[in-house]
């Protein structure tokens, strides 16, 4: 009797492992997928890429980086929305794919409210003002002041229509009621090269590409749109600091996973990013690459995602910003 009660009972194991009821407590149990929506070498990748390999470590599996660029994120972010909820494909958004790209597609394959469920923040990266010296302002004041001085005069370049920069640069002419003309171009490196040659005036660029010319006095930094300064630009002011408006714009990147995923999952998910992220070394190599490694609760991430769609909806709305 006893035998064939060990053997229902084992029975009734194996059924319920083979249906997943258990394997939850096991995740990982196989590779994860790390889907980064943007090419090679850019700020997610890299920050993908360094979280990826932690990951592969503490769990003793391996994290596969795959990058799945076009539409602006979409395509990545897409592939991860329609993937099974079981946490063995994940996404590191930025705000691109997640907070502005609804806002300015017609057409959305997804819907990010939807059809994922944020898990961590893993880093932020202020963007920082910087001028050609053409430019006679020092500060911000002084650039809002030129800028009101000869309406439509001044350049401003970004990284292509509807990315962080342009969206940027579409606030602070909100804010500081300057005339500024945008002009796109496809990528930081082909926007920063036109500024040094003068091409362009202003440019709300990404720190790493910026910073090398900054200290060579080829371009001027006026501001970072931080909330604080940024550790590898200690003496230049935030925005406010340097006598504009209050004005904060993060490139961020954060983990999400399809609705649907188990919450254990998505609870180990974020225990075991957040622990990574706390660490000094990690912290110090996204320090060199110009970004931050940052963390909080899943329902503060929550939030900061939900705020930052209604930043951008109404940011697009009223600067009426468009694709290229």
């Amino acid at each position: 009797m006893q035998s064939k009660i060990f053997h229902a009972v084992a029975v009734a194991g194996l059924v319920l492992s083979a249906t997943g009821v258990h394997a939850d407590t096991a995740y990982p149990s196989k590779p994860v997928r790390l889907i980064i929506p943007f090419a090679p070498g850019g700020a997610t990748d890299v920050v993908g890429r360094a979280l990826g390999q932690r990951l592969s470590v503490k769990w003793g599996q391996q994290v596969i980086v795959e990058n799945r660029a076009g539409a602006g994120g979409n395509i990545g972010a897409d592939v991860v929305a329609k993937s099974a909820p079981d946490g063995y494909t994940i996404l590191l958004a930025s705000p691109a794919e997640i907070t502005i790209n609804s806002h300015l597609y017609p057409k959305m394959p997804f819907d990010p409210a939807k059809d994922f469920v944020p898990v961590a923040k893993v880093a932020t990266a202020p963007l920082v003002l910087v001028v050609h010296p053409s430019v006679k302002a020092k500060n911000v004041s002084e650039l809002i002041a030129e800028a009101k001085a000869a309406p439509g005069k001044l350049n401003y370049a970004s990284s292509g229509s509807g990315g962080p920069q342009h969206l940027a640069g579409e606030q602070f002419k909100m804010v500081a009621g300057v005339d500024m003309l945008h002009v796109p171009y496809k990528g930081g490196a082909p926007a920063i090269a036109d500024l040094l040659g003068g091409q362009v005036q202003v440019f709300f660029a990404g720190v790493p590409p910026a910073l090398p010319h900054i200290k060579a006095g080829k371009i001027r930094a006026l501001a970072a749109t931080s909330a604080k300064r940024s550790p590898l630009l200690p003496d230049v002011p935030t925005v406010r600091e340097s006598g504009g408006p209050d004005f904060v714009v993060e490139n961020w990147q954060g983990i999400f996973v399809p609705a649907g995923t188990p919450k254990d999952i998505v609870s180990k998910l974020h225990t075991d990013i957040t622990e990574i992220t706390a660490r000094k070394e990690f912290a110090e190599n996204l320090l060199a690459q110009g970004a931050e490694a940052t963390g909080s609760t899943q329902q503060a991430f929550q939030a900061f995602v939900d705020a930052e769609s209604r930043k951008y909806a109404e940011l697009v709305r009223k600067s009426g910003a468009k694709l290229d």
